[in-house]
């Protein structure tokens, strides 16, 4: 068991970047797509995501965070609870005793669900099952009950899985993907609070028919409705709030034009990383879907799980999280009678991950996908405002550095990614009432979706062989 767990560790302290390539050769190899065909795959992926990482971490979070820190300084806003982000929160996750076990864990309910049809997704992306670790450790430290964390994990994933299988089709639509669904415990979570949001949209007249077509009025404007013109004018707008200086006019227009170029940059750089991602994975995709019709014809569609880093190229998704992101800090102001404490920080880029599954289930809308995206976005900062001194015991639990990343020994933490999370709220409410009910009911509730599910898949499966017949 002690090798079993040090190889899991060792493939976890890998990271994305490097974990992915070796995953997908793997899989593809087996998939019969042959070793090198699946290596270069692999490895483009891997290239894929050091290139998002690069241009979301550094360009995004090194340029557009001092930005919002200053408009914070400048209206002297009083949030007192630290968005640390999401590298934080993983590590927290990956540092408690769940998360020592949950890659493995994660792959066998993976299996389990594939061989009883209650999922259609082989979900590759191990990395982000720090996810459902998070919920879990949580769990644990509200109930000092490990069994109870796992268990929360578990069904955490169950649920995910399952969105991922019912998003998917949606997925390759808006998204291009074919063979691909996004079983991301923090970007599924929001899928259902968007199916509710669009479907009450549906039902009020006039409003219904409002649809801002992003792509569209990108032609109608011509060159200045590209994406560079749009993310440049968006920076420069914002870095007059934060910046502009009538005692230094050409010092406070120098870092305005920076930050403008700079967002114009990410708004062309993000969609060409994800192109990468999805050069790699069409080999991939292609080869299981082979693998799937030859060998399990009765079976019906199967996806590939991946990480939601692959749709945040779309066009919408990026517009909406540009707009979105500065509207994030105007709703922490706005919210603060209602309870908010947190000031966004280290996850200000999670509102694009956010809004990644939401543009498909809009239909690629700009007005619904803004309307979901401000919903989301307040109801997320309360959520992280109640999730903060859980975060922030579960961080000293793991020996996470709070004074390093808040500044304070003292000072309460929390993340959008994943302290904002709808359904680990879910868990950790009910936990706060009874850890036993919490796990009772969600349980329940699990083994509904799944049987749902199960007949959907079988359902579904039935209709693709009667067309082939």
């Amino acid at each position: 068991m002690d090798a079993i767990l040090a190889f899991f560790t060792f493939i976890q302290g890998l990271g994305v970047s490097v974990m992915m390539p070796i995953i997908i050769t793997i899989i593809g190899t087996a998939l019969g797509a042959g070793f090198g065909k699946s290596l270069k795959a692999g490895l483009t992926v891997g290239v894929g995501f050091i290139g998002l990482n690069l241009v979301i971490n550094n360009v995004l979070g090194t340029n557009l965070a001092p930005a919002v820190e200053a408009m914070t300084d400048r209206f002297g806003l009083a949030l007192n609870i630290i968005d640390v982000g999401w590298p934080a929160s993983s590590a927290i996750a990956m540092g408690s005793t769940v998360g020592l076990f949950i890659i493995p864990l994660g792959l066998v309910v993976n299996i389990l669900m594939l061989i009883t049809n209650t999922t259609q997704t082989v979900d590759v992306d191990i990395w982000n099952y720090w996810h459902f670790a998070f919920t879990g450790s949580i769990v644990a430290i509200i109930t000092d009950n490990i069994m109870l964390g796992f268990a929360a994990a578990i069904i955490n994933m169950v649920v995910i899985l399952i969105l991922g299988d019912i998003t998917a089709p949606q997925v390759e639509k808006s998204l291009g993907m074919p063979g691909v669904s996004l079983p991301h415990g923090f970007t599924a979570a929001f899928a259902p609070i968007a199916m509710f949001v669009n479907w009450v949209i549906d039902k009020i007249p006039g409003v219904r028919d409002i649809n801002i077509d992003v792509e569209s009025m990108q032609k109608k404007f011509g060159v200045f409705g590209e994406p560079l013109f749009v993310g440049t004018i968006i920076g420069i707008v914002i870095g007059c709030i934060a910046y502009f200086d009538t005692a230094d006019i050409a010092g406070s227009v120098t870092t305005i034009l920076t930050l403008g170029v700079s967002l114009g940059a990410v708004l062309v750089l993000i969609p060409r990383m994800a192109a990468l991602l999805m050069e790699g994975l069409l080999p991939i995709s292609d080869a299981a879907s082979e693998f799937i019709q030859k060998h399990f014809k009765s079976r019906g569609k199967m996806y590939i799980g991946l990480d939601s880093a692959v749709g945040v190229g779309h066009p919408v998704t990026l517009s909406l999280a540009l707009i979105l992101i500065p509207v994030m800090l105007l709703l922490a102001v706005l919210l603060q009678p209602l309870g908010n404490q947190v000031i966004p920080f280290g996850d200000l880029s999670t509102a694009t991950y956010m809004l990644v599954l939401i543009t498909p289930i809009v239909n690629q809308n700009g007005f619904r996908g803004l309307i979901v995206g401000i919903i989301v976005l307040a109801v997320g900062l309360l959520i992280s405002t109640y999730m903060a001194p859980f975060q922030t015991q579960a961080a000293l639990q793991s020996g996470f550095d709070i004074a390093s990343a808040a500044g304070s020994a003292n000072a309460m933490i929390s993340s959008l990614c994943d302290g904002a999370n709808p359904l680990t709220f879910i868990f950790v409410f009910l936990s706060n009432l009874n850890g036993y009910l919490c796990v009772g009911v969600t349980g329940v509730l699990a083994i509904i979706f799944a049987i749902w599910n199960r007949s959907r898949i079988l359902k579904e499966a039935a209709e693709l062989h009667a067309q082939e017949q």
